[in-house]
């Protein structure tokens, strides 16, 4: 420090600390030596709280207010120096100004996912963001547990490991929710309150308050999400009006692959369906035709045969009869391995393992050796 410089610094007999700042939750007073003069002025503005340290060692508090350093109200640094009948100007002190106003908006988010278990999905990756607000309630022990030495103490110094004790509570709150995947996000306000409890007491020993903590969202992996709208969908729907139109999806996209066997299958199907279409017009047509003629009795339909549902690129398709599955073995759009389904069946097998289709592979020449 240049020799202007300290006398200036020994002339002010003004201790205080403005803080222009957003983001500073302690400053310490920068004088020269630590020197302050006897009778000195020390102004601690609202929202401040000003701690003096002698040696390492906490000394007297202060709140706002305008003081006049001496003896009088320097009780413990008195103690501290052994200053009987007063102190010589000027003395050594360390001051911190600690601010005691809300921080507000602070963000929080889980940096690696957490895994929770779910009865019908499995294992799930679960992501979280949100923001907290915070004060300074207890100076001193922040002063010595968080802030050390440093001459300047920001918001953003202690965010890191503030984020990870709320991303630890979250995991635990979770667990204990023990929710349905999907409902999750329909409980931020009770989750957020749960974690907030929690980590409320964990803050407190460092001389912080959490005075609010907010979860802004909860996310997980896209193909889960899709998974669940499809199986939300399927409990409030007609399953054969859903298989049908699932089945008209796959036929679509089945459509744009001319080469693949999957294409030459759809193509079959489409045909079939096509066919049935020709059969229920000209059914129409005749009877039109027929309408001035007494009717003629028609026997009642042929018992039906048993029909299949089929898994065709992914997506259930159906139902088939086994002549039309047939059709589909000989093009190897149905193989053994392919999972089929029919009513009173408790759940899908492979088409290999069903022995009314075991004489659709007797059609199906094996496939061509490799030289």
């Amino acid at each position: 420090m240049s020799l202007l410089r300290r006398i200036k610094a020994e002339l002010i007999d003004i201790v205080e600390y403005l803080d222009n700042s957003q983001d500073i939750i302690a400053h310490r007073f920068e004088r020269h030596g630590n020197e302050i003069k006897n009778n000195a002025r020390l102004v601690v503005r609202e929202g401040q709280t000003a701690v003096f340290v002698n040696e390492g060692r906490l000394a007297d508090v202060f709140d706002p207010g305008t003081y006049t350093l001496n003896t009088q109200n320097l009780p413990v640094l008195s103690t501290l120096k052994g200053w009987k009948y007063g102190f010589k100007s000027p003395f050594k002190a360390e001051v911190y100004f600690i601010s005691t106003r809300h921080y507000l908006n602070q963000k929080w988010g889980t940096k690696s996912p957490i895994i929770l278990e779910d009865q019908r999905f499995g294992m799930i990756e679960l992501r979280a963001f949100g923001n907290y607000s915070f004060r300074i309630t207890d100076p001193q022990l922040f002063l010595t547990d968080i802030m050390a030495t440093k001459g300047t103490f920001r918001s953003s110094d202690i965010a890191e490991q503030l984020s990870s004790i709320i991303y630890t509570r979250f995991s635990d709150a979770a667990a204990e929710l023990n929710l349905p995947i999907e409902q999750y996000a329909q409980y931020l306000n009770e989750l957020s309150e749960l974690v907030h409890t929690h980590v409320k007491e964990d803050f407190l020993h460092y001389g912080i308050d959490i005075t609010k903590l907010l979860i802004e969202n909860i996310s997980m992996p896209d193909n889960v999400k899709k998974d669940i709208f499809e199986f939300s969908r399927v409990q409030k729907i007609d399953m054969d009006l859903f298989t049908r139109f699932k089945t008209a999806k796959s036929i679509e996209i089945a459509a744009g692959n001319e080469n693949g066997s999957a294409g030459r299958g759809v193509g079959i199907f489409a045909g079939l369906g096509m066919g049935r279409s020709i059969m229920d017009s000209m059914a129409g047509s005749s009877a039109k035709k027929g309408a001035g003629t007494p009717a003629t009795p028609v026997p009642p339909p042929l018992p039906t045969t048993a029909h299949y549902y089929a898994a065709i690129n992914g997506e259930p398709a159906g139902p088939f009869t086994i002549e039309q599955l047939a059709s589909y073995a000989k093009v190897r759009t149905l193989e053994k391995t392919t999972l089929v389904w029919k009513p009173g069946q408790s759940e899908w097998c492979p088409a290999g393992e069903v022995s009314e289709l075991d004489p659709l592979w007797q059609q199906v020449p094996p496939p061509i050796p490799t030289r």
